[in-house]
């Protein structure tokens, strides 16, 4: 099954309850948030550097994205119905493209964006992933988004996100651009990590007796999350005044 497909049917009703529930977690505001900040401990090293290093910046790349729990909730998302591993390619090579040019071009481009609202959109698109895995696009007919291009869309968001951690910083001119491709290729080392372990999983556990429905009320918490992540950081937004 790809992802243009899902085996649940379309129930208006149930989508707007879960619809409203998720929006009113979105009150959860005071519970930790689980988004890719740097580390203290990270952010003195990577200052700390000066010239071309592209071992520690491959390095501080893979764990970014290891540990980037909103990263890693996406690509469950995106990849959980699918089971062809042409399909994987196609789906992750998008979201890789999408992260990749927003990743270098904030960076090396200067271009910035509000952090908190970046990561609110990146709530959203863990969201989306969910609700659509869940058949709340079925009958959206050609409102629909192309789901490809959309996980295209929302790479370009969490390339944004990543460069917002780093323009924070203050990172060596020295080297740059070496070291900036560095941090990208960790990125990806660590996207496919992560990308082994899910698949792997998704693997054992559709082989198991009620997958079908376990795999709702999955994508359901999935969805839950993506709304806590844009609560969070919509409010941040608000709090930090905006743009």
């Amino acid at each position: 099954m790809n992802a243009l497909s899902s085996p649940y049917s379309y129930d208006r009703q149930a989508v707007l309850r879960l619809a409203l529930t998720g929006l009113a977690i979105c009150l959860l505001l005071a519970l930790p948030s689980f988004a890719h900040d740097v580390s203290q401990q990270n952010a003195r090293y990577i200052e700390s550097i000066s010239g071309f290093a592209p071992i520690p910046f491959l390095y501080l790349g893979a764990k970014h994205m290891v540990t980037g729990t909103d990263h890693v909730l996406f690509l469950l998302g995106v990849v959980f119905f699918l089971r062809q591993f042409k399909d994987i390619l196609v789906y992750v090579s998008l979201f890789t493209i999408g992260h990749s040019l927003t990743l270098l071009g904030g960076v090396l481009g200067g271009f910035h964006a509000n952090e908190y609202l970046v990561d609110a959109i990146i709530g959203l698109s863990v969201v989306y992933k969910a609700y659509d895995n869940i058949g709340g696009f079925k009958n959206w007919g050609a409102l629909r988004v192309n789901p490809k291009w959309a996980v295209a869309a929302f790479g370009l968001a969490h390339g944004t996100g990543l460069a917002t951690k780093l323009q924070a910083l203050s990172v060596s001119e020295e080297g740059l651009i070496a070291n900036m491709i560095s941090f990208n290729i960790g990125v990806e080392l660590g996207q496919v990590l992560v990308l082994i372990f899910i698949v792997s999983l998704l693997n054992i556990w559709r082989q198991a007796r009620g997958f079908e429905q376990q795999a709702w009320y999955a994508n359901v918490l999935l969805m839950t999350a993506g709304f806590i992540l844009f609560g969070q950081h919509s409010f941040a937004f608000i709090q930090s005044g905006g743009f």
